[in-house]
């Protein structure tokens, strides 16, 4: 599965402006949108990058605001060929280097592990939002479920924080949430 841009089918026209606008308005007084509901017509893809670090780029340029950023992050869905950004009328592809959000913080409450992400989900580790740890590079990679089909890569100081919390359980080391064994090795 590759999510590279793909030249001849580049949206020209892409106005992130409206597109902001479009999203905007199909998220107004609601938590999320329904974006795994939608089935626009897909118009392409554009020059937006999500970096392994979870800072987002359009166009070569990062994208500063960090309001659009979250509000872009809304609208994102993975399907099985690839991330898109998503409205009621508008479907576009974008380039994502790893996981589309970073876990930056952890607090514990009682026995439950709760993380907040660089756009502000927060996310209750439990059985439907699962820790795991996959080898890239020969280095560990934790990552977390944290809605629909998006996942979030743990930063290091978090990931440390849950390896200083790790017990031994059947002979794996890991942590635990809301009563699940998350291992972390």
């Amino acid at each position: 599965m590759t999510n590279e841009p793909i030249k001849n089918q580049t949206n020209a026209g892409f106005r992130p402006e409206l597109f902001a606008a479009q999203a905007q308005k199909a998220s107004a007084g609601k938590a999320l949108p329904p974006v795994e509901l939608w089935n626009p017509e897909f118009c392409g893809h554009i020059d937006m990058h999500i970096k392994r670090d979870g800072s987002w780029d359009y166009m070569g340029s990062p994208i500063s605001r960090q309001r659009m950023v979250k509000l872009f992050s809304t609208i994102l869905r993975r399907d099985d060929d690839g991330f898109y950004l998503v409205t009621p009328v508008e479907k576009v592809g974008i380039k994502v280097d790893d996981a589309p959000f970073v876990v930056v913080e952890m607090t514990m409450d009682g026995d439950q592990i709760l993380f907040r992400t660089n756009v502000d989900d927060f996310v209750k580790v439990d059985k439907d939002h699962k820790i795991w740890v996959e080898m890239k590079d020969g280095k560990p990679a934790p990552y977390v479920r944290v809605r629909g089909r998006l996942d979030a890569l743990i930063n290091r100081n978090v990931y440390y924080q849950l390896a200083d919390m790790a017990v031994e359980y059947q002979g794996c080391y890991g942590v635990w949430s809301d009563g699940q064994f998350f291992k972390l090795e």
